[in-house]
């Protein structure tokens, strides 16, 4: 991460995701950005056009999720970051994911993630 960033990586994605604004999503992202979900590897992706259009799906679903940072460590180049989402979906039930995030910077914005954020059984309360 470059020091004279203005704004922190991790809270700038965690405001654009609060602002429930797809494009403030995407752009706090390169557009050679790096996707990977170890847990589910066909999930991968490169683009931040690609999260433009996966958080206008997300926000479409849970239209008042907000994003909380529970934890961060930086590692070397690396941000490290654990995560809890809570929507309501469309059915009324309160949606939770819960997770660890790793992330690399580049200019300022995201280039690259290993993204373990995954939903909570039951929604269980912390």
């Amino acid at each position: 991460m470059n020091t004279n960033d203005p704004i922190d990586p991790i809270d700038r994605l965690k405001d654009a995701i609060n602002s429930h604004d797809p494009r403030q999503v995407a752009d706090c992202f390169t557009t050679t950005y790096r996707s990977e979900t170890p847990h589910r590897p066909q999930d991968g992706f490169t683009g931040n056009d690609r999260v433009l259009m996966n958080w206008t799906a997300i926000f479409g679903r849970l239209p008042d999720i907000r994003a909380e940072v529970l934890r961060r460590a930086t590692g070397g180049d690396e941000l490290w970051s654990e995560w809890e989402m809570v929507g309501t979906a469309p059915d009324g039930t309160r949606a939770v994911m819960r997770g660890p995030v790793i992330m690399t910077t580049r200019d300022g914005r995201i280039d690259w993630t290993r993204f373990y954020l995954s939903p909570v059984a039951g929604n269980a309360d912390r």
